[in-house]
């Protein structure tokens, strides 16, 4: 049973310790502190008229909170299906003072999540340093760049220094690089990320095309988590991805995939919505196989201080999947 519950503030205070007030007074029951951050991380409470993610965002008294419950989803608890995973030297495609890029596996969360104790590769990558280093007195710094989806396997990046990150923030930054793409080739862009994606072969899929369009998140009974299509005058953001065959065999296509922009599930959704959803997709896709089949193959860009291009690969064994 879904419910869109709605809120005046009437003092000054934080939206977490709001809803953690409100909402078990609202429903007759307790819930937890996790399961809150939760639904304010997941997109579905508002802030007068406008979803807010920060659980500990300042609220102002007069303003207008709204939460969309969806009763069966908040109270279910899914086991996670993470793999145990620690960085090791193999795992490590490339490191220099500043930069470290890992081969992420699949079942592996990139960041910590609403649950504390759920490991992740960043903290992996914490203590993979630290064990390298261990005369530190504390833990080794390790900037998030740009993520994966917990399904996803490849290439990601961490800053191991502070000083790099707005070189790299402002490389990744989607504004810039949705300016530039109508104007520049693939190899012209700031930072050039390749993923290949597997898909049932079809007639329909042409040698190469691009999907142009509009994403926010879709918030229904039937929906909640996903992303779709969403008119710009309603919250959607611009999502661009150049898709190419790169391979047919055995009924199964092997598209490569260059997405000009950084939305959250935008490969996922945009050869969903075109008819070719990836194969071991759940969320966009009937979810058959044992796992999302989408690698992120390369990241290119330029490197923050030597100003030299650097290409990191990381091979995927489709034959495992």
């Amino acid at each position: 049973m879904n419910q869109n519950l709605i809120f005046t503030v009437s003092s000054n205070v934080r939206l977490n310790e709001f809803l953690r007030k409100v909402i078990p007074e609202t429903l007759g029951c307790e819930i937890s502190n996790s399961k809150i951050r939760r639904l304010i991380i997941s997109g579905c409470v508002s802030v007068d008229g406008r979803v807010v993610r920060i659980p500990a965002f300042d609220l102002r008294s007069g303003s207008k909170v709204s939460a969309f419950i969806d009763k069966e989803k908040l109270f279910f608890e899914k086991p996670a299906d993470d793999i145990k995973f620690e960085v090791t030297p193999e795992a490590v495609l490339y490191e220099d003072d500043y930069l470290i890029f890992i081969n992420k596996p699949c079942h592996f969360p990139t960041e910590k999540t609403v649950v504390d104790s759920r490991d992740n590769l960043h903290d992996a990558v914490v203590r993979y340093l630290w064990n390298k280093n261990p005369s530190l007195r504390n833990p080794p710094y390790v900037g998030i760049m740009h993520r994966l989806d917990k399904e996803t396997s490849g290439v990601i990046l961490f800053t191991k220094k502070r000083e790099v990150n707005k070189a790299i923030f402002d490389m990744f930054d989607s504004a810039k690089l949705e300016l530039e793409s109508s104007q520049s080739t693939v190899s012209q862009r700031p930072v050039t990320k390749t993923y290949i994606a597997a898909v049932e072969d079809s007639p329909k899929i042409e040698d190469s095309f691009t999907v142009k369009n509009y994403l926010g998140r879709i918030s229904s009974k039937s929906s909640q988590g996903k992303w779709g299509s969403v008119q710009e005058s309603k919250g959607g953001v611009l999502a661009v991805t150049d898709f190419k065959i790169r391979q047919r065999r055995a009924g199964i296509c092997i598209l490569e995939c260059h997405p000009v922009t950084g939305r959250t599930h935008q490969i996922r959704v945009h050869l969903a919505q075109s008819g070719f959803p990836i194969i071991g997709d759940s969320l966009y896709g009937d979810g058959s196989g044992v796992r999302l089949m989408l690698h992120a193959e390369s990241l290119e860009l330029i490197h923050p201080v030597t100003g030299k291009k650097l290409c990191v690969k990381a091979e995927a064994d489709w034959q495992s999947y």
